[in-house]
């Protein structure tokens, strides 16, 4: 990809690069490693070293030899992996790439909320800033969550945050009552039944996939309900079936190129009557990451990630703690 000429002349720019080229180039020169997460868009997965979902990242990030991370997705993945590697650089292209699921849990919050509950053990998403980590027992991905809440005794107190449908969803699938916090993802919590029900009319053959983020109405119709890598994986292994896909679009991009001739239907979200915003099945933060982006970032080694010491020092335990029983 070629910049056009109009953004060297606002100043993006110094002059016409090809982008992949000189990225792939950059991180050569630089011992780098660009890491892309499945929801950002098709080039930069094509330009990365490695994709994948929270979990195939995080361990990414504590292998890697390189001096460099550029991490692309959004900014509590650039925080886990500088927890992880703290004597990196991890860049990442667009500070403001957040996370709504994140900032629905804050770290103040969390403490109250665990004063109110003395005893109980605290399991975080890993969608959520290094601050609420520091303040957690062990981090789950929607990957592994059910195999490590299995971990506890049965009659174990836990606090599951912040993400409200994988807590209630893994409380169905091993019987538990954790005390669920109410937080969701903007992306997952937009699918609706009815347009589930409406694309299985149209494609009476395909089977439904579901991240376990989405509501539990969706996820009960699902005939897969897993991760991205696990949505993934299912795909690769039965290409013959036709899928409707309820997660964020950008895992398609993976799928088709895994998968050319499967058939893939992305779910449309829910748009209620007076709503604004982006109606889209997309995350706007993931697509916050640009070529040009992580060009710049690696030629100028800005912006980079830090995590205050103190935080670190407790943020990191729980993080270990997930790699050492997935």
């Amino acid at each position: 990809m070629v910049l056009k000429k109009e953004w060297i002349e606002q100043g993006y720019i110094d002059e016409p690069v090809d982008l992949q080229a000189e990225i792939r180039r950059l991180c050569e020169e630089k011992n780098a490693i660009v890491l892309a997460h499945y929801y950002t868009t098709g080039d930069i997965q094509e330009v990365a070293d490695f994709i994948g979902d929270s979990l195939a990242l995080a361990r990414k990030a504590a292998q890697t030899d390189a001096k460099i991370i550029v991490m692309a997705g959004v900014h509590f993945m650039a925080e886990t992996c500088k927890l992880l590697s703290p004597e990196k650089l991890v860049l990442c292209p667009d500070l403001n790439a957040g996370c709504s699921l994140a900032d629905s849990c804050k770290a103040e919050d969390l403490r109250k909320y665990k004063e109110e509950h003395p005893g109980y053990k605290v399991v975080s998403y890993v969608n959520t800033t290094a601050a609420v980590k520091a303040l957690t027992d062990v981090v789950v991905t929607s990957g592994n969550a059910k195999q490590i809440v299995d971990t506890f005794p049965q009659d174990e107190k836990i606090i599951f945050g912040p993400d409200y449908n994988l807590g209630s969803y893994i409380n169905a699938v091993t019987g538990r009552q954790m005390l669920l916090w109410q937080g969701g993802c903007h992306v997952h919590e937009r699918f609706s039944l009815e347009a589930i029900v409406k694309l299985r009319q149209e494609h009476p053959g395909a089977l439904v996939l579901a991240h376990p983020e989405c509501k539990g109405p969706v996820l009960k119709v699902a005939d897969v309900v897993g991760s991205t890598a696990v949505l993934l994986k299912h795909v690769v292994e039965h290409p013959e079936h036709e899928y409707i896909v309820a997660t964020e679009a950008g895992i398609l991009h993976e799928m088709h190129r895994q998968c050319p001739q499967t058939v893939l239907y992305a779910v449309p979200p829910e748009v209620s009557e007076g709503s604004v915003g982006c109606h889209c099945n997309e995350c706007q933060y993931m697509k916050m990451n640009t070529l040009l982006k992580i060009y710049n970032c690696l030629k100028y080694e800005w912006p980079s990630v830090e995590v205050d010491p103190e935080i670190a020092k407790d943020a990191v335990k729980p993080i270990e703690r997930m790699l050492g029983l997935s």
